[in-house]
């Protein structure tokens, strides 16, 4: 495909698309999600049918709810999606928690204004608020100590920002997804990687070299868990660095065991006896909610949690028109017309 993609309105439309899938990324650009072309096939003869029967501009209100509670996320995507369309909208504001089955958006105006993006407007609103929510259940365990995200690397980057920035309306304290922490107005944040520890050949020097430089602004956070014993490394950083040294992130691979409570609390057991109460605990590595409590209560600090919430389900989110020209109307198995909802706003 070239140029700006065409609006889809027809059949014809679908079949004239053409796509060079050799040349380009598999992710829909902005440009061709506002075109229509990750919408269901369906809709589109839907429309093309209802045009044909002169009923594509008949006044609707359609209401949106999810399948379990959660955190809600994608409103504004929405709302940009729909913004030059003329659609009245109400809905719960992003980061609200919703209860399973409650309505969380509506959409009144004639179909063939917004019709066609049910798909894409469902999943809008279906993954991020998945991802928010996971990262909600995280963050309610960590109490009062940091969670950050890490889970660019686990998802497609197209969608990676919509991701981190999902995970920080869920409460996370940053992100180190550069456009993911910018769209909800952070700076990304982040430490090191074992490959750049592997490559210097010791942690230590590495460590200097990351210090000297490194801005000021960014705290000293190092690895340590790259050659040798935690413990023995995360000593030998403190010593080297001094006052300078922020925290230290303990990253232990299943290979290794994993880190446990035991381990953080040796780690910090040893740091303070030798003079380094200063120095943080960071833990990242396959991190749960089940598995939080015990490494806070042994002397973490802060965590990186990657996984958890990239793999986060999406929460199932049904459209249903409620109101046809004006008249309550609905498919079995839902109540006609719009329901009383005092939370929703416009």
């Amino acid at each position: 495909m070239t140029g700006e993609p065409r609006p889809l309105s027809s059949i014809g439309d679908v079949g004239r698309l053409s796509v060079d899938a050799k040349n380009r990324l598999h992710s829909a650009s902005h440009l061709e999600i506002l075109a229509g072309h990750t919408t269901d096939i369906y809709f589109v003869r839907t429309l093309e049918i209802l045009r044909s029967l002169g009923l594509a501009d008949t006044p609707v209100l359609a209401e949106i709810f999810p399948g379990r509670d959660g955190i809600c996320v994608g409103v504004d995507e929405v709302r940009y999606l729909l913004r030059d369309t003329g659609v009245k909208i109400e809905s719960l504001a992003e980061g609200e928690r919703f209860s399973g089955r409650e309505i969380i958006m509506r959409i009144e105006g004639p179909y063939a204004r917004f019709g066609m993006f049910e798909t894409v407007l469902l999943g809008m609103l279906a993954q991020p608020s998945g991802w928010a929510t996971a990262a909600g259940d995280m963050v309610a365990v960590a109490g009062e100590k940091p969670v950050y995200v890490f889970g660019a690397r686990h998802v497609h980057p197209a969608v990676a920002p919509v991701m981190e920035r999902a995970a920080l309306i869920g409460g996370m304290r940053g992100a180190a997804c550069i456009l993911g922490a910018k769209l909800a107005g952070q700076e990304p944040v982040g430490t090191m990687p074992h490959a750049f520890i592997l490559i210097v050949g010791d942690t230590v020097r590495a460590a200097l070299a990351y210090h000297e430089r490194t801005p000021a602004r960014v705290p000293r956070l190092v690895l340590v868990d790259t050659f040798t014993d935690e413990a023995v490394e995360a000593l030998r950083v403190a010593e080297a660095l001094g006052s300078d040294l922020s925290a230290i992130r303990l990253d232990t691979p299943r290979e290794r065991g994993s880190v446990t409570p035991d381990l953080v609390r040796e780690v910090r057991a040893r740091l303070d006896l030798a003079g380094h109460s200063h120095v943080q605990i960071f833990v990242s590595g396959g991190l749960t909610p089940e598995r939080i409590p015990a490494l806070a209560e042994a002397g973490a600090d802060a965590f990186g949690v990657g996984s958890h919430v990239s793999a986060a389900p999406p929460i199932d989110m049904t459209m249903d028109l409620r109101e046809v020209n004006g008249k309550p109307l609905a498919k079995r198995g839902r109540i006609p017309g719009r329901t009383p909802t005092p939370r929703l706003r416009g």
